[in-house]
């Protein structure tokens, strides 16, 4: 993924920061709770496509 890319992305629900998370391919919206998946080097930043943190992946990402 980009560095510049992921530098202007923001959450389409919350407008917050996103965190790349690359071992699961995912952009991680703390805020929202969500996770929107990256396909084919595409960010999918709908909030129908994207999955619901678990309460441990909220606390994993906390403090990143």
């Amino acid at each position: 993924m980009d560095k510049r890319l992921l530098d202007i992305l923001v959450c389409p629900v919350t407008k917050g920061p996103l965190i790349h998370d690359k071992d699961r391919g995912e952009l991680i919206s703390r805020s929202a709770r969500l996770a929107y998946p990256i396909r084919d080097d595409i960010p999918v930043m709908l909030e129908d496509e994207a999955r619901r943190l678990t309460e441990e992946e909220v606390e994993k990402w906390k403090d990143k």
